[in-house]
C-alpha cells in the first residue's frame, strides 16, 4: 500500500491527526521536499516527532527512478510525504498513477494547503480566487523579470474580478544534504516579488503580502505594491496575493487584519 500524507505548512506538528495516525501505521517512510518544504522543521525532527526514517528523495529521483519506492510499497506499507497538501504536483500524480497500474492500493491523506491559508488569513473569499501562478527569480529565466506568462494571467483574473495567488519561487540545495533548512537556499520574499511587479507591471495596484502561513506568527499586509517593495517581512515563507475586485467584506478583512489604507478600496474598485 501506498499513502500519499500531506504534512501541512509549516513544521512537524502541522500534520493532521489522519496523517499522523497513517504515518505511525507506515512501515518505511519516502519524502519530496523540492515542491514544497517544512521551513519550521528538519527532516530529523520530523523522524524523531513521528519515530519513522524517512528517505527524501529529489523531484527526478521521484519522477526518473521511482522503483524503489514502487517496489517497497508493493510488499510493506509506504507512506510518500510531501509538504502542504499531497497531489499538488504533477510529479507526486504520476508516482500514484504508477503504483495504481502495479496493482498497488493507494490512498490520500490531505494537509492544509498554501492558497486556503492565503484566503484564510487574508479574508478573500476562496471561490474568488483565480489561477495561480508562479513568479520566478529573473535569473533563472533570463527573460523579463515578470515573465509575460504570469502577467497575462494576471491580467486575465483581474478582467474577471479575481484574485491571484502568486507562488514565490524557491532554489533548494540538496546535493549531499538531508535536512529541510540548507545553506544555499533562496526564497523569493514577498518584498522582492512586490518591487518586481511594481517596477514591472502597477506599482500602484493593490497587493497582500502572506508570510509564514501555518506558523505560530503569520503575517499578513495590504498595501499598493510599491508600498510593499519598501518592507521587510522577515523568514519565509512569503507568498503574495494581487486581489481582483474587492467585496466590502473583504475590504473590511484587508483593512482590520492586513492594515490595509481604506483609500486604497476607492481606487480598486
Amino acid at each position: 500500500m501506498l499513502t500519499f500524507i500531506g504534512l501541512g505548512l509549516y513544521d512537524e506538528r502541522s500534520v493532521t491527526v489522519e496523517g499522523r495516525e497513517a504515518l505511525a501505521d507506515a512501515d518505511r517512510a519516502f519524502a519530496e521536499f523540492y515542491t514544497s518544504h517544512l521551513v519550521g522543521a528538519t527532516v530529523e525532527e520530523l523522524e524523531a516527532y513521528h519515530d519513522i526514517d524517512i528517505e527524501v528523495r529529489d523531484r527526478a529521483g521521484v519522477e526518473q527512478d521511482p522503483g524503489p519506492i514502487l517496489d517497497a510499497a508493493e510488499d510493506e506499507h509506504v507512506a510518500f510525504l510531501t509538504a502542504g497538501d499531497t497531489m499538488i504536483s504533477t510529479t507526486h500524480v504520476d508516482l500514484r498513477l504508477r503504483a495504481e497500474d502495479r496493482g498497488i492500493e493507494t490512498r490520500l491523506v490531505h494537509g492544509v494547503t498554501a492558497q486556503s491559508a492565503a484566503s484564510g488569513l487574508t479574508g478573500l473569499q476562496n471561490y474568488r480566487f483565480g489561477k495561480a501562478v508562479t513568479l520566478p527569480f529573473p535569473y533563472v529565466h533570463g527573460g523579463d523579470p515578470v515573465p509575460k506568462s504570469v502577467v497575462d494571467s494576471l491580467e486575465a483574473n483581474r478582467e474577471l474580478g479575481l484574485h491571484t495567488l502568486v507562488y514565490l519561487d524557491i532554489k533548494v540545495d540538496w546535493e549531499g544534504r538531508r535536512g529541510v533548512e540548507v545553506d544555499g537556499d533562496q526564497y523569493m520574499t514577498a518584498d522582492y516579488a512586490a518591487e518586481l511587479f511594481a517596477e514591472h507591471w502597477d506599482g500602484d495596484a493593490l497587493g497582500v503580502a502572506v508570510c509564514r502561513a501555518g506558523s505560530p506568527d503569520p503575517v499578513v499586509a495590504a498595501d499598493r505594491l510599491s508600498a510593499l517593495a519598501e518592507r521587510d517581512f522577515g523568514e519565509p515563507l512569503h507568498m503574495l496575493v494581487i486581489p481582483g475586485e474587492v467585496h466590502h467584506v473583504e475590504a473590511d478583512a484587508l483593512s482590520a487584519l492586513g492594515g490595509a489604507p481604506e483609500e486604497l478600496f476607492d481606487d480598486e474598485n
